[in-house]
């Protein structure tokens, strides 16, 4: 009897966890991860390297995908010529910062795919973003492209290679500098928001849209220290026009990435989990200026969808869902007006159609986004119909869901949760942000070290700088919603960790650590682009361990990182909201609210109902500077720095 050896076509990145590298597994490309062996096996056969790095809800990764890498004839072309290496950019955020600044300083844009022709050596010497397989539109094709760098790489190297040095000496320029961060900053700021303002149809600037919720954030709270009700309106007409259209999922909840057109129709249809924890907290934001109870709905709604469908059985946060579903971009998304006719009736049908912009004709090749920017948006009777249209959807092919856990973005959702649970003292918030928390302990943390993802068991490699600061804003975040000192200590603790490994004696964090693998440049990120900066971030948690501990140590860190950032603010300064929120909160501090327990009250007894703008310290017993009075608990609250007797009844003052 003949036997046949079973032959396993799978390429090198079967062995991976992350999810994008996964889809490519079965790709004829001989695909490594970022690897020693990579960089040894191109050296040892003298050839470039191909760089790609994308995510798994990448809509454009995934075009280039089905046109090229899963094509044979651009795979034998790749892996005759050469060594072809594939990167996750939310696991390697290191990697994917420095060959963004490449790709950025080769073509003056970037974007994902990200496509970068380097030597054995790390050295870039060509960059991109997508490529289709054959070119059209003027756009070059990769098949000619690999053909063109082969036949350079073997005939004129050295012309190949000739802007490579330079482009490495341009990234690695130091020009740190300090500039004192003073407060005009701020209101430079607002005049250039105001400038790129939509009047029309809310946000800022041109199509396509970005939620950027850290910008709604500043505007928020420069509003509310300084009474300008131009940051009021930008703020809110924002939140609703991104609610009211398609952005937000009116069936299932919670935002898409960003819109692409100017009125918020008609959206890039994956879902982040960093933008609807950003997007939580703005709106809660908004709910603890105004009052109005809608920024709170649009809040519990967005945490609702992650609870539901982003929350992992022992509690970490998923990072994405796809964009695409049967190879479609929005398909999952998209009704007909006959389709909610034959799940609702004729009469429900026709009214939840007229509500939700759903026609015949369709807003969106043909179909309908569900939208509400030509209803009445305070109508809420149809919210008893949408658990029926959720269901039908469910039925339709799942979207892939990006499953891997992110330290950094799940810190962002743990304080989102935390800020929802203050605002509207729904447990299950805290709770939910509690059980992120003790995964992240449990699975991506140890002895003071954090990991970046968590995937199938195995965590991936050390923390950079927006892992330990987005685990410090959460810590942080705990310990204003729960008053537990742990929370506080740890957040110290990781602090001086953060001061350790990457901090630069010439200012500001470095994005990598001190011991992680080296790259041809050390990034120092300050911009706040989709998420804020490493050092913004850090610039906003020691503000508040500022305030918090009233540790002068923490005050003049926070005057350094302040002036650090400000050197690159002051060129463009709403490119950097989170910066501009920590200098709003420094030099105007919120309420502070120090609370000195007596013996016999405990923690959970004290009302932490407090306005999401209140910093709270929690003492269990008294101090020299923070006696009781009348030997019963007792509440200091400073505010606009000037401080008000003690009182041992909170509502004597607040």
């Amino acid at each position: 009897m003949m036997t046949h050896e079973v032959i396993n076509l799978s390429n090198r990145l079967q062995y991976e966890t992350s999810p994008y590298l996964i889809q490519h597994k079965d790709n004829p490309v001989d695909w490594y991860p970022w690897c020693k062996e990579a960089f040894r096996r191109a050296k040892a056969d003298d050839k470039p390297i191909f760089l790609s790095i994308g995510y798994s809800s990448c809509h454009w990764c995934h075009v280039m995908a089905h046109e090229s890498f899963e094509d044979q004839e651009i795979a034998d072309l790749l892996n005759k010529y050469f060594i072809s290496i594939k990167v996750d950019r939310e696991e390697r955020p290191d990697i994917d910062s420095v060959y963004m600044s490449v790709c950025q300083a080769f073509t003056g844009s970037g974007g994902w795919p990200t496509s970068i022709f380097m030597t054995a050596d790390q050295k870039p010497f060509f960059a991109g973003t997508y490529f289709p397989k054959n070119g059209r539109d003027g756009m070059m094709g990769l098949k000619e492209l690999l053909i063109a760098i082969h036949e350079m790489w073997t005939t004129n190297r050295h012309e190949l290679l000739r802007e490579s040095e330079e482009i490495i000496k341009h990234l690695n320029k130091s020009d740190t500098k300090f500039e004192a961060a003073d407060i005009q900053i701020l209101d430079s700021a607002v005049a250039l928001y105001e400038r790129i303002y939509d009047r029309k149809y809310g946000g800022f600037g041109k199509a396509p849209k970005f939620t950027t919720p850290h910008n709604i954030i500043f505007l928020l709270s420069y509003y509310e220290r300084f009474g300008k009700v131009e940051c009021l309106e930008m703020a809110e007409h924002t939140l609703l026009q991104m609610y009211r259209g398609g952005m937000f999922d009116h069936v299932g909840f919670g935002f898409c990435r960003y819109s692409t057109d100017a009125r918020f129709l008609v959206p890039h249809f994956e879902k982040m989990l960093y933008d609807n924890a950003l997007l939580i907290l703005a709106y809660c934001k908004a709910y603890a200026v105004t009052k109005k109870t809608l920024y709170l709905k649009i809040a519990e709604k967005t945490a609702d969808y992650i609870l539901r469908e982003m929350t992992a059985p022992d509690g970490g946060f998923y990072s994405a869902q796809d964009a695409d579903s049967d190879g479609e971009e929005g398909k999952y998304y998209l009704f007909t007006h006959d389709e909610i006719i034959s799940v609702l009736g004729k009469l429900d049908g026709e009214a939840f159609n007229r509500h939700f912009d759903i026609s015949d004709k369709g807003n969106f090749e043909g179909k309908s986004i569900l939208n509400i920017l030509n209803s009445d948006w305070t109508d809420e009777s149809f919210e008893t119909l949408l658990p029926q249209i959720y269901n039908y959807r469910k039925e339709r092919n799942a979207l892939h869901l990006d499953d891997k856990i992110l330290t950094a973005w799940n810190g962002l959702m743990i304080a989102a949760m935390c800020e929802l649970y203050r605002a509207g003292g729904k447990s299950v918030y805290i709770e939910s942000a509690k059980n992120a928390d003790a995964f992240i302990l449990k699975n991506l943390y140890e002895n003071g070290i954090l990991f970046v993802s968590f995937k199938d068991g195995k965590n991936g490699v050390e923390g950079f700088l927006d892992d330990y600061a987005g685990f410090i804003f959460a810590q942080l975040s705990l310990y204003q919603a729960t008053l537990e000192q742990e929370y506080l200590e740890r957040a110290k603790l990781m602090c001086e960790n953060v001061l350790k490994k990457f901090s630069d004696d010439a200012g500001g964090f470095y994005l990598y650590s001190n011991d992680s693998e080296t790259l041809i440049v050390r990034p120092k990120e300050t911009y706040d682009g989709a998420i804020p900066s490493g050092n913004s971030l850090m610039a906003y948690n020691l503000v508040r361990l500022s305030l918090i501990t009233s540790d002068e140590s923490y005050a003049s860190m926070v005057e350094r990182q302040l002036n650090y950032i400000a050197a690159d603010a002051s060129h463009y300064p709403p490119g950097y909201a989170m910066f501009l929120t920590a200098l709003l909160e420094y030099s105007y501090p919120p309420t502070k609210v120090t609370v000195v327990l007596d013996d016999q009250t405990d923690k959970n007894d004290i009302p932490i109902g407090f306005s999401t703008d209140t910093i709270v310290t929690l003492l269990k017993q008294p101090t020299e500077e923070y006696p009781l009075k009348n030997a019963k608990t007792t509440f200091y609250v400073c505010h606009e720095h000037s401080c008000m007797p003690p009182v041992n009844n909170l509502n004597e003052l607040m």
